[in-house]
C-alpha cells in the first residue's frame, strides 16, 4: 500500500504562482505520477502526468503555466503553478497506479481569487 500526501495549496491572486507537492511513503523510482483536480461542483479531471523517465503530459488547459518535475531521493513530485486563474481553483490530488490499484492522496485545496 501507498500513502500520498498532497501539501502547497492556499489561497493565490489571479496571475500569482503554487508549488504543490506529493510526498509517498515508499519509493516511486519506477512509477509514474499524475495530478489531477476537482472543482467544486465538477467531476475530478486530470491535469498532469509524469513518467518514471521523467516525461511530462499535461492538460490543454495548463499547457504552458504548469510544469511537473520529481525527486525520487524524496519520494515527491512536485506541480509547479504559474499565472494561475480562477478556473484552477480546485482540490488537486496525486495519483500513483501499483500493482493495479490506483491510489489517491486527500488532496490539497487551490484557491485563485482577487
Amino acid at each position: 500500500q501507498v500513502q500520498l500526501v498532497e501539501s502547497g495549496g492556499g489561497l493565490v491572486q489571479p496571475g500569482g504562482s503554487l508549488r504543490l507537492s506529493c510526498a509517498a511513503s515508499g519509493s516511486i523510482f519506477n512509477n509514474a505520477m499524475g495530478w489531477y483536480r476537482q472543482a467544486p461542483g465538477e467531476l475530478r479531471e486530470w491535469v498532469a502526468t509524469i513518467t518514471s523517465g521523467g516525461s511530462t503530459f499535461l492538460a490543454d488547459s495548463v499547457k504552458g503555466r504548469f510544469t511537473l518535475s520529481r525527486d525520487n531521493a524524496k519520494n515527491t513530485v512536485y506541480l509547479q503553478m504559474n499565472s494561475l486563474k480562477p478556473d484552477d481553483t480546485a482540490v488537486y490530488y496525486c495519483n500513483i497506479g501499483r500493482g493495479g490499484v490506483a491510489y489517491w492522496g486527500k488532496g490539497t485545496l487551490v484557491t485563485v481569487s482577487s
